[in-house]
């Protein structure tokens, strides 16, 4: 029975949650200190708005208010940039990123797609099938049209947007699957 005790179950579940915590914490911070520099460090709705989706997740004030002040001293720069591609079965699938490093990011993602078996779409070529729409999570792609996927579409879909919420840049998948 070695290794088969109380502690050690704790510690590797203590080991997982902290890591799904950490993931969603670096995505948070990096959205406040981009809504932070937007405002100047002032308070302003899209700012309100990463600070409540913090606090939903229990992310400590110490860490928000740290991040706010990071971010609105001079040299601090993200850019938030959105990715167009066709995924499995036809469906359109925009990625949104927040980012230090332009080129880093879209070798990244260029890495991830390939691995998939998918490469970039063109500018405005997925993008026409969404509409942005207020919700209480801030501004969000809705799909105007839905693809119908098969089994294995669906499949291959679920991996592709498991590898890109993998990366530290990316905020947002959407996708027009059903």
């Amino acid at each position: 029975m070695s290794g088969h005790n109380r502690w050690t179950q704790i510690k590797h579940k203590k080991g997982i949650t902290d890591a799904k915590k950490s993931k969603i914490f670096s995505k948070l911070v990096r959205f406040i200190s981009v809504e932070a520099k937007l405002s100047g460090g002032k308070d302003s709705p899209g700012l309100r708005a990463a600070i409540e989706k913090a606090k939903k997740v229990n992310m400590p004030s110490e860490n928000i208010e740290r991040t706010i002040k990071k971010a609105s001293e001079p040299g601090a720069h993200m850019d938030a940039i959105t990715y167009e591609t066709h995924g499995p079965g036809g469906a359109g699938i925009i990625i949104e990123t927040l980012t230090d490093n332009k080129n880093r990011t879209a070798q990244e993602m260029k890495h991830i797609l390939s691995k998939n078996g998918f490469a970039f779409g063109g500018i405005g070529s997925v993008i026409w099938v969404f509409q942005k729409e207020k919700s209480p999570e801030g501004l969000v792609w809705k799909p105007n049209t839905l693809v119908p996927l098969s089994d294995t579409d669906l499949e291959l879909l679920d991996k592709l947007v498991e590898d890109l919420e993998e990366n530290d840049d990316v905020q947002e998948v959407y996708t027009n699957a059903e």
